[in-house]
């Protein structure tokens, strides 16, 4: 375990016991991490998308901050949680968008092809979130790897750190979880 990672956990645990100043404390060394998660994503959008990368990260920071209760655990649960919130509010913003526009018919989608900035994210978005959330009815495992790898920006070993499993059933899990999804959307 790294001194930073050491660090990360002892300030969200003085957080979760009520030690407000000690999220101020964890806030610069989160800040980088997820400032990265949310530029991948910035990064496959067209460039006069109305979601910027400060944008994103604000947001999540914003409710993270709600997170207060949470029984924080260590670095690790911080992303997985912060996966969630940014999964979440990706979504969140894709209905939001979707409304806005005029009728939305249903689409072939595959995993491989969307980005989650791209020029037609919104009702892709919004497919893999419903395909993700059928998946976790029957493997919550698989549905909770694909949120943390695809939605978290993770990468398999960080993955195995935080579902406590080894790299290896990662990746396989990741394939299997692929696999599905992809005969979900398929057939939507």
């Amino acid at each position: 375990m790294t001194q930073q990672t050491t660090e990360i956990t002892s300030y969200l645990r003085r957080w979760r016991n009520g030690d407000e100043s000690a999220l101020e404390d964890v806030l610069p060394l989160v800040y980088k991490e997820l400032r990265l998660i949310a530029k991948r994503y910035r990064e496959k959008e067209r460039k006069e998308h109305t979601f910027q990368t400060t944008e994103i990260i604000s947001e999540a920071y914003l409710r993270l901050v709600g997170q207060n209760s949470t029984d924080w655990q260590d670095r690790s649960h911080f992303f997985a949680v912060a996966s969630t919130l940014m999964r979440n509010l990706l979504v969140d913003h894709a209905r939001s968008r979707q409304y806005q526009k005029r009728g939305s018919g249903a689409e072939q989608v595959n995993i491989d092809d969307i980005a989650v900035f791209s020029s037609e994210p919104d009702e892709k978005i919004i497919a893999l979130d419903e395909a993700l959330v059928s998946l976790a009815k029957f493997d919550d495992r698989k549905s909770r790897i694909v949120e943390l790898r695809y939605f978290g920006g993770l990468s398999s070993k960080e993955v195995a750190e935080i579902v406590g499993v080894s790299e290896i059933t990662v990746k396989r899990e990741w394939l299997k979880a692929k696999a599905w999804l992809y005969n979900e959307l398929a057939a939507t």
